[in-house]
């Protein structure tokens, strides 16, 4: 008979997600970002029966991957035939089942029209642009015309990119497609969609690099509802800078500061906010490991008194100091009374002399130098896009901040221009401050390098000028694997869940309308997850065979 206990379950949360995603899909043919051809000049999908869809699709997606965290540490029996595998073995197997599970949540999504926003109309149109020799940093799509800039919100039609000349060397290698819009999103999503694969990799592997759990990274980081709607279905152009900055850490955890410099530049190029990861690389690369005690070294000659196994930070191949079997063996075994995954590792009594430091700071400056002026050479844009980083931030742009100036603008009976640009102007201030605090934090060892990371986007996120739901993965993704406790994990896991759910399929605002089509959809939903619980709580009660 089949097992029905509760390593059964990760399978049926699979295949329920897997029912979500196709529910998506199918909503997406008319509901999605349609190409202008399907919409006429209003850009407005039909909505109808593929709101219903998506909104569905959403709540069965998003409960999934709740569920399927909530039985994180079972996997079905398929799986993992040998009770006794060690534990190490078990995460591989774990993070491996994740990964495919990602595909499998991920596939659906690869042939549709962007979702919930226009942005990869955008990218092909400065694609264009830039292979037309325009200015980006000056013109909107109008100046282009054609196929594509009838592909854009009026909006945005006059606004120029505020992305870094990086992406603007991907988005030209998709201008050949500009006059073929669909065609031209199928290749910026491919282009996102192994940048995806590459988180799914990287997260693991930096998890290790850290002592966190490989599998929990990677369901927090890659295998999130906010990955998959807009990073592989809006194909944003996040996923990219993204990958390049968790490649640019896990080389600074290497003990590689200059290539992690150049990825983490490269990933500022693209998108400026990568830019906040260039100390914590810096940091990371800086810091040595421990050296062996006295007491240590008594424990690796009577390794029967020490006890169990803990990781430990170092320069050796699996992260230890170097040194005989003995003497790694004991730096193995201290300090029994840690988790298997340790908590964050600040490094405090453990780094380098002031003069190290600096020196490689210099470098670290020299070579993001270095690599912005050849990246910059290279697409022949010039430094424009640093003034054009507001660009985002519209009047009409909502935000934290942007919505208390409107609100005290309201209350105070004036018109709403100064009362949110005095807001906008104190939450930088605020995410300034944010920012140099935790790294005060970070140098005095009361935090690991990459949770104030995590921190500090969150704080340029929430007082930025402007809020997209995307912009929460470049916290949530360092999150993965900052989050060592249940409630942690637990903060990350519903603020992506509610996040899901903040944008109407077309990527416009809804009327009274598309409101009720979502709210039906959300209800189909839940009700199909309810169905399925209640199913496995029955099967619960069975005897396992």
């Amino acid at each position: 008979m089949p097992n029905t206990g509760a390593n059964a379950y990760p399978s049926r949360y699979r295949w329920l997600g897997l029912l979500g995603s196709l529910a998506l899909a199918a909503g997406a043919l008319t509901s999605g970002a349609l190409p202008a051809a399907a919409t006429g000049p209003t850009l407005r999908a039909s909505g109808g029966a593929g709101t219903v869809l998506v909104f569905a699709g959403l709540t069965v997606l998003t409960a999934a991957w709740l569920l399927l965290g909530r039985s994180a540490d079972a996997l079905p029996a398929d799986v993992l035939p040998a009770k006794t595998l060690p534990a190490d073995g078990r995460s591989t197997a774990r993070t491996r089942w994740l990964a495919a599970t990602l595909a499998w949540w991920a596939a659906p999504l690869l042939l549709l029209p962007p979702l919930f926003s226009r942005d990869a109309y955008s990218y092909l149109a400065q694609g264009a642009m830039l292979a037309g020799g325009f200015d980006v940093y000056t013109d909107g799509p109008a100046a282009l015309g054609g196929p594509i800039a009838q592909q854009i919100p009026q909006v945005w039609q006059h606004t120029p990119a505020p992305y870094g000349p990086a992406f603007l060397l991907l988005a030209r290698a998709a201008a050949p497609l500009a006059d073929h819009p669909y065609a031209g999103v199928l290749l910026l999503r491919l282009t996102a969609a192994l940048a995806v694969a590459a988180l799914a990799a990287l997260l693991p592997a930096l998890a290790r690099a850290l002592g966190a759990d490989p599998a929990a990274a990677l369901r927090l980081g890659a295998l999130n509802p906010l990955v998959l709607l807009h990073l592989v279905a809006g194909a944003h152009n996040d996923a990219v800078p993204l990958a390049l900055m968790l490649t640019g850490l896990l080389a600074a955890t290497r003990r590689h500061p200059l290539l992690a410099t150049a990825l983490i530049t490269l990933a500022a190029l693209t998108k400026a906010p990568a830019a906040l990861a260039l100390p914590a690389a810096w940091w990371l690369a800086t810091a040595t490991p421990p050296r062996p005690t006295a007491a240590v070294l008594r424990r690796a000659s009577h390794p029967a008194a020490a006890g169990p196994a803990l990781p430990a930070a170092g320069s050796g191949p699996d992260g230890l100091p170097p040194g005989g079997p003995g003497i790694r063996s004991g730096i193995r075994r201290v300090g029994n009374q840690a988790p298997a995954f340790p908590a964050f590792r600040t490094f405090r009594a453990f780094r380098a002399g002031p003069g190290h430091r600096l020196r490689c700071a210099a470098a670290v400056l020299a070579v993001a130098a270095g690599t912005t002026a050849a990246v910059t050479a290279v697409a022949g844009t010039g430094y424009g896009w640093v003034s054009a980083l507001t660009t985002p931030a519209t009047a009409s742009s909502w935000s934290p901040s942007s919505g208390l100036g409107r609100l005290v603008a309201a209350l105070a009976g004036v018109a709403p221009e100064g009362p949110v640009a005095a807001a906008r102007l104190l939450g930088a201030a605020g995410a300034v401050a944010a920012v140099v605090l935790l790294a005060v934090r970070v140098a005095r060892g009361r935090s690991a390098p990459v949770a104030a990371l995590a921190l500090a986007f969150g704080a340029v996120v929430a007082f930025g000028p402007a809020f997209r739901p995307w912009y929460a993965l470049w916290c949530a993704v360092p999150a993965a694997l900052a989050a060592r406790t249940a409630g942690a994990r637990r903060a990350v896991e519903l603020t992506c869940a509610a996040l899901a759910f903040a944008v109407m399929p077309d990527g416009f605002e809804p009327d009274s309308a598309e409101l009720v089509l979502a709210a039906g959809g959300l209800v189909l939903g839940a009700a199909a997850v309810m169905l399925t619980e209640r199913q496995l709580t029955f099967q619960e009660r069975q005897p396992a065979c």
